[in-house]
């Protein structure tokens, strides 16, 4: 396993490596950053390493001005002494956010998650390999819709089926997940890939902040000036209105 370090702190540096270096003794550490201007001009010449433990608070800002700057595809494990930038950081690739003074067991949960999320990505490949490879053969499109997302739940990751999906919803600059239990999950996409991936016999492109379940919608009733209002369960607080552009493309949806 290849790393980098990103952090500015040389006694920090040192404590990581040592200790990620007793749990995976076969660890090369590729390069040790201490600011953002030294990181993004490593990562713009050099391949991309396997995995980046990367502080949040650097001599010169904020580090996730490091994933603006320049195109990173590694996972990441931030290791931080502030708690408020998680969903920040689980923008730009994060598997895991640690809290200093990191404790040894919680770095070895990190890294046990790094290996089953690689291997999970390794399996998706081939699979997506060979049903390239199917639908070469028959001369057949791809029509698979996403089935299931992988989110992130506290300190790990589960999967969740698109029919326990209530409603996609855009809001303060994430997209979020909303279950028929009601429960709250941020989503890797925007909600105009989803709307690409969803089956459109269950899914439904409300507005720009919406994408519904057809079991989630409970009440429809007229607006004004041809427009639609949805009431949904779980509720959303807010008006939920379809446009008049789009009112007739619903109503056939529902088979209204």
């Amino acid at each position: 396993m290849k790393i980098v370090i990103i952090e500015d702190e040389a006694y920090a540096a040192d404590a990581l490596e040592s200790m990620v270096l007793e749990l995976r003794t076969e660890t090369l550490v590729l390069k040790t950053l201490e600011s953002i201007e030294e990181s993004v001009e490593w990562f713009s010449i050099h391949a991309r390493p396997d995995l980046i433990f990367c502080d949040i608070h650097l001599s010169d800002g904020n580090s996730f001005e490091i994933f603006k700057q320049t195109e990173i595809q590694s996972p990441i494990i931030f290791t931080t002494a502030y708690n408020e930038y998680a969903i920040e950081a689980f923008r730009v690739n994060s598997i895991d956010y640690l809290l200093k003074p990191i404790e040894k067991e919680e770095l070895a949960k990190a890294l046990r998650k790094y290996e089953d999320l690689k291997q999970v990505n390794l399996s998706h490949e081939i699979q997506n390999l060979q049903e390239l490879l199917k639908t070469t053969a028959v001369e057949k499109p791809q029509t698979e819709k996403k089935s299931r997302f992988m989110i992130k739940s506290g300190q790990s990751i589960k999967t969740i089926s698109s029919e326990k999906v209530a409603y996609f919803l855009a809001e303060e600059g994430v997209v979020l997940i909303v279950t028929f239990e009601g429960k709250r999950f941020v989503v890797n996409y925007t909600l105009d890939q989803l709307d690409v991936m969803l089956d459109s016999e269950i899914f439904f492109r409300a507005n720009r902040q919406l994408i519904t379940n057809i079991t989630a919608v409970k009440e429809v009733s007229p607006y004004f000036k041809g427009r639609l209002h949805l009431a949904l369960e779980p509720p959303l607080a807010g008006d939920q209105i379809i446009s008049s552009s789009k009112a007739s493309a619903f109503k056939e949806w529902l088979d209204l």
